[in-house]
């Protein structure tokens, strides 16, 4: 999914021109003190259609291995790969996409009121995001490797500045460091080799950053819109496979006995598109 700039800043200002009127005095003290809110959106998976599998044939740390068939061939065991789940065990089978879903949680903060109408404030989030995204690769056995991944949930503290205009409608940006638990999966056509997956559901850092705009419908409950672009790091998760029933001349087993696997992109990224809806104390 992509997102659209254009379409959110109408949706803002829209939004900017829909606030209620409300008298000067009260406007004066909107924004400033503690407040509590939810938000409910998408999470959306960017454009990843180059990603790969990530191969340690010798499992000494790096996975810029190649899996290669016995000689005297030794040729690339892989032939192709794709950005999404695969459909079968072949690449001519397709993928499908990844996986766009809901964005939800709630969170705790405070701004403070500076003078000319400018805002600081900071933030406390936890948050769930049922989004997945999928890279699979296709070997010339033939089979299909497929690994996914989804932030369980995350927990981020982020600050925010901003102004408010006329003391009505806060327009701002945010950012901070985030701590999430990545869950995982893996599926394969391949029935010889044994698979076991480490360091699944690890906790692992990363940070957000965007901005969004939020208006007082009352002098206590707010309603706003809000964009976030969120990325982990995810290099501690990896798929070991091992011999099974698996003779010694598969490519797996050829270099050290066996080969772990890991998505190429150790980076996970994902947009978020939130609506929110505050009380202020």
């Amino acid at each position: 999914m992509r997102l659209h700039p254009a379409g959110t800043a109408i949706v803002l200002a829209i939004m900017a021109g829909s606030t209620p009127a409300l008298a000067q005095d009260a406007r004066d003290t909107h924004f400033d003190g503690p407040y509590i809110s939810g938000f409910v959106g998408l999470g959306a998976q960017g454009n990843d259609g180059n990603d790969t599998l990530g191969f340690d044939t010798n499992r000494d740390g790096s996975f810029n291995d190649t899996v290669t068939t016995a000689p005297p061939a030794s040729a690339n065991a892989f032939t192709s790969f794709c950005g999404g789940q695969a459909n079968g065990p072949t690449a001519a089978a397709g993928c499908t996409k990844d996986r766009d879903r809901a964005d939800f949680g709630a969170r705790i903060g405070y701004d403070k009121r500076m003078s000319n109408n400018f805002v600081l404030g900071g933030l406390f989030e936890v948050s769930r995001a049922r989004s997945r995204d999928y890279v699979s690769g296709f070997s010339s056995t033939p089979a299909s490797y497929t690994l996914d991944r989804r932030v369980d949930y995350a927990l981020s503290l982020r600050g925010r500045a901003g102004y408010t205009p006329g003391g009505g409608a806060l327009f701002y940006v945010t950012g901070g460091g985030s701590y999430a638990k990545l869950d995982h999966g893996f599926s394969t056509s391949n029935t010889v080799n044994s698979f076991s997956e480490v360091n699944d559901g690890k906790m692992v850092w990363g940070w957000q950053a965007g901005g969004g705009a939020e208006i007082m419908l009352t002098n206590k409950i707010s309603l706003g819109l809000e964009y976030l672009y969120n990325r982990y790091d995810d290099d501690k998760y990896h798929v070991a496979v091992g011999p099974g029933t698996a003779p010694p001349t598969n490519p797996f087993l050829l270099a050290s006995g066996g080969t772990n696997i890991r998505p190429s992109d150790t980076r996970y990224d994902f947009h978020s598109l939130r609506a929110t809806l505050g009380f202020r104390f």
